[in-house]
């Protein structure tokens, strides 16, 4: 029986070191790759990067309906995923991730994801992602196998799969070469806990609207000076979360 949809690429990785490696669990495995198989990130999928396994959760069910899910005790609407399909499931992707890979729930209870955890996702040699459907995952399995969890936000999605989505594609376009000039990672929001502040490009009068001048001076610590005033005014006004943050962190 066949339990994932290995999506890997030719392995040109330009050099020695093992490709970044995801593994999902989902039911619904064909919406892997995905968006993931276009542009940046599915170019490095390709050049063997990265690489993305796709378990499918009902290959580890045990009734001829390949059924996942049971009414919740206790009552109330809806049904959860049941423990021990989840977990055998689990058990063959942490057989597949690389040792020590995080193992995480895509769940709205889990800690708010953010460019910090990418970094940290990024650094490590992979990582599991779970993606839960209809009330949720039984909280035995989670338990058992010590699941952390994660949220993309606020708002609630009909499974854990866009988030999937979500998550990897910000992981994975941090990882060496994927992104053509690694500066530019330095210049992106979030990367020094500031929004990034307002581009543009020729023409330099468009509908009556003018490139502030600073731009095009040619005085490049004017320009570094006029972006960096910019990002932290933006921040200030449409982030105060953001920007209580960092001034907490740059008065130590």
């Amino acid at each position: 029986m066949s339990t994932a949809n290995d999506i890997g690429g030719t392995g040109k990785t330009g050099g020695t070191a093992a490709p970044w490696r995801a593994v999902v669990l989902t039911i619904f495995p064909d919406m892997f790759p995905g968006v993931l198989g276009q542009s940046l990130v599915g170019r490095a999928l390709a050049d063997g990067v990265w690489t993305l396994d796709a378990i499918d959760i009902r290959d580890f069910a045990f009734d001829r309906h390949r059924s996942v899910d049971d009414v919740p005790f206790g009552g109330g609407p809806g049904m959860v995923m049941k423990p021990e399909i989840v977990d055998a499931a689990l058990a063959a992707a942490i057989a597949k991730a690389p040792a020590n890979a995080p193992v995480l729930y895509l769940s709205p209870r889990g800690p708010r994801f953010d460019q910090e955890r990418a970094r940290a996702l990024a650094a490590s040699p992979g990582v599991v992602l779970l993606c839960g459907r209809f009330e949720g995952v039984d909280q035995r399995v989670l338990d058992k196998r010590e699941v952390a969890e994660l949220s993309l936000g606020d708002f609630v999605l009909s499974g854990g799969e866009p988030a999937a989505h979500c998550v990897l594609d910000a992981c994975v376009r941090l990882l060496p070469g994927v992104l053509g000039a690694a500066e530019s990672l330095g210049e992106e929001s979030f990367e020094d806990g500031l929004l990034e502040y307002p581009q543009y490009t020729r023409p330099a009068s468009w509908d009556g609207r003018d490139v502030p001048s600073v731009l095009t001076s040619g005085h490049h610590a004017n320009v570094k000076a006029w972006r960096r005033a910019q990002a932290e005014k933006i921040t200030a006004e449409r982030r105060p979360d953001l920007w209580a943050k960092r001034q907490a962190q740059t008065q130590h």
